[in-house]
């Protein structure tokens, strides 16, 4: 099975920035396209970015496009989301998560949920509060 460990998140002011971290391990030596999803409290979990098993196909969510950067190490099986300029907005817990990349894409083009067949890992909070 796919396994994904995300890191990163913590406690940051308004227009501070965070790197999370995903790891994926498990399943296949080869990369795996891989997207970010955010679930504030009271609200649904919602795409935010997403990046293809080959790093050259990449979208954002238009809440977080100028923001936030998607990228991969490919040796080291890691995804990462740079995060800057965040505000109180953006706090929720963020997860990673694998899929067919059509699906991750339409998530986080949409703003919607991943389908159930994604896999996905045990999320990371960021708070941003002053």
């Amino acid at each position: 099975q796919v396994q994904l460990v995300e890191s990163g998140g913590g406690l940051v002011q308004p227009g501070g920035s965070l790197r999370l971290s995903c790891v994926v391990s498990g399943a296949t030596s080869d990369p795996l396209p891989v997207a970010w999803f955010r679930q504030a409290p009271g609200k649904e979990r919602e795409g935010v970015s997403c990046i293809n098993s080959g790093g050259d196909l990449i979208y954002y969510s238009d809440s977080v496009t100028g923001r936030f950067t998607i990228s991969r190490d490919k040796a080291k099986n890691t995804v990462y989301l740079q995060m800057n300029n965040l505000s109180p907005e953006d706090t929720a817990v963020y997860y990673c998560a694998t899929d067919l990349f059509p699906f991750l894409q339409f998530a986080v083009i949409s703003g919607t949920p991943a389908r159930d067949r994604a896999s996905w890992g045990q999320g990371t909070q960021v708070t941003v509060s002053s």
